[in-house]
């Protein structure tokens, strides 16, 4: 923390800018020597400037610095931003005149895990910036933005801050017995507050399924039996020939993947093989990973032929999905159906010939994870397992705090329970964390960022 350090904040490669960021208590001095223009130490903050960099003499670029002085800069440093032009050479060559005259190279993550340790950002906000930079759609974009105003952390912060003071009064409930009417209160407050944050923290892990799909999109495998059209599907899909289509049984034989947007969520899908009993060991191992994808699927898609009767193998094998998430699509609905839609409960029907023949099946996907309502432009949600995984601990401790109560246990028992609740919370926005766990956090990040 007490180093200046410096990183490339824009893309490698050609362009007509290149960033150069600089953070730390000798920024301003550091550009200063090798910046011919303005005097930057007798600058105002929030300022540019025009002028060159120099390294020994030698002129490097023509730049423009953009000046900002702690605490109101990114990081709460001092900061200064060289923006010079695009081109790897250019830019390194800027890079290397800063750790000349006494900068450091920036590991990934820094000026985001300095203004998380400055205390300008919280873990939650700290994580979306990266969600942001890493967003493919409109959704996670917004999500990542809305958290990075922080509202849902002000709003898990506000509960873990009436747990303390919940906290205080048992403490001094242990430490001074004799005020009685002191511990009928707490008593009185113990119910009433355990059971609304129970409520409110429940509705953030429920919320946070939301959040996990818009993070991660939806998994989504396609499987049945050779032939009823799955490679043709995804392709329709994609608007492309990603998978091999003929009308050889066990044509495909491993995985093809692609990605389509519903709704602003990525929707991950998997081509397997046809699921069928087979003497082709290559053909064999391929139906082994089709089950296997359909187990670790978000959602199976189970493709029928409109043509065809149901087969024994197609309803063993539903009923052996039975506990999954799926959808029955009924494939090939251009020709004559010979098929018996009664022995199905839910399907969806459509085909790969019509422009419009899979529409039905996009909106099947959307109305199983409910897409037109999480993906608005309010949305508040936890996004990743580490979040995930703390609020959840934080409500089973809650939970065993309020369990006590009920069965009138003493006081001492119950805030031990509550106290862990409320160290989760601190976790989860970082006011209480591991060093080591900090650092892995922030490896994940780009450099300069």
């Amino acid at each position: 923390m007490e180093d200046t350090i410096c990183a490339i904040a824009t893309s490698s490669g050609i362009g007509a800018i290149s960033i150069v960021r600089v953070s730390g208590e000798d920024a301003i001095n550091i550009v200063n020597k090798i910046f011919k223009g303005k005097d930057l130490t007798k600058a105002k903050s929030h300022t540019i400037f025009y002028g060159h960099i120099y390294d020994a003499g030698e002129l490097i670029d023509q730049v423009l610095i953009s000046l900002m002085k702690a605490p109101k800069t990114y990081t709460k440093e001092d900061t200064v931003e060289i923006n010079c032009h695009g081109g790897r050479n250019t830019t390194l060559k800027v890079l290397e005149t800063l750790v000349k005259n006494g900068c450091r190279l920036a590991t990934p993550g820094e000026f985001t895990k300095r203004a998380f340790l400055n205390g300008r950002i919280n873990l939650i906000q700290a994580e979306s910036v990266n969600d942001l930079i890493l967003a493919e759609t409109d959704a996670k974009r917004t999500l990542a933005l809305n958290n990075m105003d922080g509202k849902l952390a002000d709003k898990i912060r506000n509960i873990r801050n009436q747990m303390s003071d919940i906290l205080a009064n048992i403490e001094v409930n242990i430490d001074y017995p004799e005020y009685e009417d002191e511990l009928v209160i707490t008593e009185k407050m113990l119910e009433q507050h355990l059971t609304k944050y129970l409520k409110e923290l429940k509705l953030i892990v429920a919320e946070a399924k939301n959040g996990k799909i818009i993070n991660e999109g939806i998994d989504v495998a396609i499987i049945g039996q050779p032939n009823v059209g799955k490679s043709s599907i995804l392709n329709f899909l994609l608007d492309e020939e990603k998978a091999i289509v003929t009308d050889i049984p066990g044509t495909t034989r491993d995985i093809v993947e692609g990605s389509i947007t519903l709704n602003g969520v990525k929707i991950n899908f998997l081509d397997t093989a046809g699921i069928r009993k087979t003497e082709d060991i290559v053909e064999k191992i391929g139906v082994e990973k089709s089950l296997d994808v359909a187990k670790k699927a978000d959602l199976i898609i189970f493709c029928l032929n409109n043509n065809q009767e149901i087969t024994v193998e197609e309803t063993k094998l539903l009923n052996e999905l039975k506990n999954k998430e799926i959808i029955v699509f009924v494939n090939k609905s251009d020709l004559p159906r010979n098929i018996n839609l009664d022995k199905l409960k839910n399907y969806v029907v459509g085909n790969t010939k019509d422009i419009n023949g899979l529409d039905t099946l996009k909106e099947a996907i959307k109305e199983k994870f409910n897409l037109s309502s999480i993906v608005n432009k309010d949305m508040n949600y936890l996004t990743n397992v580490r979040q995930i995984t703390l609020i959840t601990k934080a409500v089973m401790a809650l939970e065993n705090a309020y369990k006590a109560y009920l069965e009138n246990k003493e006081v001492d028992i119950i805030e031990i329970d509550l106290k862990q609740a409320w160290n989760f919370l601190g976790e989860l926005l970082g006011e209480s964390y591991e060093e080591e766990l900090i650092d892995n956090l922030f490896s994940k990040f780009c450099l300069g960022k």
